[in-house]
């Protein structure tokens, strides 16, 4: 039928499924055991959801239908090109992937811990730092008391290694 017939009310607006967490091309999808756990745990409770919907309105069924499919593809792609990573397995003397590490700014006081993870685990409430972030490709490779330069905007700071621990 030709859309000339159709009603505007009649028209859908397109189902928006939200990305997952910016992976950039190229780069292998490191997960840690439990970051890839999440994901697991993750697509379990969208497949429980899929299979519970019930909705007596067809059209917000429909939706909330295409919603969870479409998550459910782009997470079953992520957990598909995962590439575990166990934090023992690294180098223990240096930071790497999977490393909680305690640094301060040279410039002042402020000690930070953070913990470097797959892109997918990382909450930067929580101290994860996706390993793909300019704080931790500065950090990487370093050891317990080196400095690194980071680079923020035309700004360079210099932080210290205090601690790594896995």
């Amino acid at each position: 039928m030709s859309r000339g017939f159709v009603k505007e009310g009649d028209q859908e607006e397109p189902v928006v499924i939200p990305p997952r967490a910016i992976l950039p091309d190229g780069v292998i999808n490191y997960v840690t055991p439990y970051g890839h756990q999440q994901l697991l745990n993750k697509l379990e409770a969208l497949e429980n959801e899929l299979g519970t919907l019930s909705n007596e309105n067809e059209t917000d069924l429909r939706r909330s239908q295409t919603l969870i499919h479409g998550k459910i593809k782009l997470l079953k792609e992520r957990i598909a090109s995962a590439r575990i990573l166990k934090p023992e397995d690294q180098a223990q003397d240096e930071v790497r992937f999977g490393a909680t590490v305690k640094f301060k700014n040279t410039s002042g006081n402020a000690v930070q811990t953070i913990h470097i993870t797959g892109v997918d685990e990382a909450d930067v409430s929580q101290g994860k730092i996706a390993f793909t972030t300019p704080i931790a490709r500065a950090l990487a490779g370093a050891q317990e008391g080196q400095e690194v330069d980071f680079k923020l905007g035309n700004e360079v700071r210099k932080l210290k290694v205090l601690e790594i621990n896995y």
